[in-house]
């Protein structure tokens, strides 16, 4: 074995949360290590966030010359594989020359604590030892597996989704979260016969009916079936598909596809062979971290970002607290600090909020009122064929304070940013109806649903 190699900061994990904490480190003059076990820029790059999203892209470019030209290339889902492939491999590039611009040394294999200040890292036969005076967690997380139907064959985790050679014939999705909706929609584009499995009321549970109403609207002209209040209890697998037993209001069904895709949720990699227990670091009941407000953790050298603690999976809150746990190292005053996280669903139409709901404003006794603007009355959305959606301001019935937004209809990923600011910035809806925007564009109609809110307020 050689001799340990010495670090300020070791950093487990080179996703959003990982390759930023790095950069970070490496740019606060710290002698910094990143170890991924896997391919560089994590999960998120190479079989999560980059490639979903690209896929999605191509699914609506291939959707709408389909439906304008009615005639469609064959090779149409090849080409785009091909184009994930590109992205994906463009952006893990990226990440590499960001951390070694910083300065930061790469070491590929898996990283398991030997005592407070050691790790050791492991790829096949070859091991190095790495002597540390802080480490950060950025370990992220991993799809959830159904005991009564395993990953394997015809079932699906979402990393094998977004890489089958061919378009299937049929698709089962088991979970109608996020994860479940976008790829399910994704491959509907295609041509899939997809049927959606959800354990709850209704698709995207953690919405309000009236943002995800444009979405089932979608759902169902794409020809998907969505069955509410079922529970998947087995499956059977042969040579030519896989068929899928679930319950339904107390009665057994089943159906018949070429695969089934599980997406029930996602498990922080906090156990296996990282040894948390060999520096005294315990985990929640849901395998979490807790952490302060500087991402430390009980063991006050050893931080932890992203998936593995508290809050919602996503790879922006990754990316945010990568930064608060470099610059604390660094001894900088910083911390934790943000009012809201903005939540994306790259459905179709788009789906986003931020802050509070007027549902959760009724349950926290919050007086407000909402504004409304429909994307139907939008010069830009109409030039687009996008006329589905609307966005909504909800703010307090006092003083007009921002409390929330939400959006759905066309470009909502990139909507919500102007609305995550104000929330971030204190802003009344009386800012926002007055703050000028180009038109015609899709930001016109924050302006409205504010000018719709303020007038609301004047009535008070």
């Amino acid at each position: 074995m050689d001799r340990p190699i010495e670090a300020d900061v070791l950093v487990i994990g080179s996703g959003p949360g990982g390759y930023a904490a790095a950069v970070r480190s490496a740019q606060l003059g710290m002698k910094t290590i990143v170890v991924e076990r896997g391919q560089i820029g994590g999960i998120c790059t190479n079989v999560g966030c980059i490639p979903s999203k690209a896929l999605i892209a191509e699914a609506h470019r291939y959707h709408s010359r389909r439906l304008w030209s009615r005639s469609s290339s064959v090779d149409s889902f090849e080409e785009a594989q091909a184009f994930k492939e590109a992205i994906v491999n463009k952006q893990s590039g990226g990440v590499q020359y960001l951390l070694k611009s910083a300065g930061v040394t790469v070491l590929e294999g898996e990283a398991s604590f030997m005592d407070e200040h050691t790790a050791r890292i492991t790829q096949l036969e070859t091991e190095q030892v790495v002597a540390f005076k802080y480490a950060i967690l950025a370990t992220g997380s991993r799809p959830i597996e159904l005991q009564a139907i395993p990953f394997g064959s015809r079932v699906l985790s979402s990393t094998e989704a977004l890489s089958l050679a061919g378009i299937p014939e049929s698709l089962i999705v088991i979970g109608g979260g996020y994860i479940g909706v976008e790829l399910g929609q994704m491959y509907a584009k295609f041509g899939s016969k997809v049927t959606i499995l959800e354990g709850g009321q209704q698709v995207l549970p953690g919405f309000e009916a009236d943002l995800v109403a444009p979405v089932m609207k979608q759902m169902n002209a794409d020809g998907m079936t969505i069955v509410t209040e079922a529970t998947a209890v087995r499956a059977e697998q042969d040579s030519e598909g896989i068929t899928l037993h679930y319950v339904r209001n107390d009665v057994r069904h089943s159906i018949r596809a070429d695969y089934a895709l599980v997406t029930v949720g996602r498990r922080p990699n906090t156990d296996g062979s990282l040894g948390l227990d060999r520096i005294g670091l315990r985990t929640t009941s849901k395998g979490l971290l807790e952490t302060d407000k500087q991402c430390r953790t009980e063991v006050p050298h050893v931080f932890a970002i992203g998936d593995i603690t508290a809050g919602p999976a996503l790879a922006h809150k990754a990316s945010y607290e990568a930064i608060v746990a470099a610059e604390a190292i660094a001894g900088l005053p910083t911390m934790v600090d943000y009012k809201v996280i903005p939540l994306v669903v790259f459905s179709g139409p788009e789906l986003a909020s931020v802050g509070l709901s007027e549902k959760e404003c009724k349950a926290k006794a919050i007086p407000t009122i909402a504004g409304r603007s429909s994307f139907g009355i939008n010069g830009r959305a109409l030039a687009v064929r996008e006329p589905e959606g609307f966005v909504k301001v909800i703010a307090h019935a006092e003083t007009g304070l921002i409390m929330g937004a939400q959006v759905v209809g066309a470009e909502a990923s990139t909507l919500v940013s102007e609305l995550s600011l104000a929330i971030e910035m204190g802003a009344t809806v009386e800012d926002l109806a007055l703050t000028i925007h180009p038109h015609p564009t899709l930001g016109e109609v924050i302006m409205e649903a504010s000018q719709n809110a303020v007038k609301r307020l004047a009535k008070k």
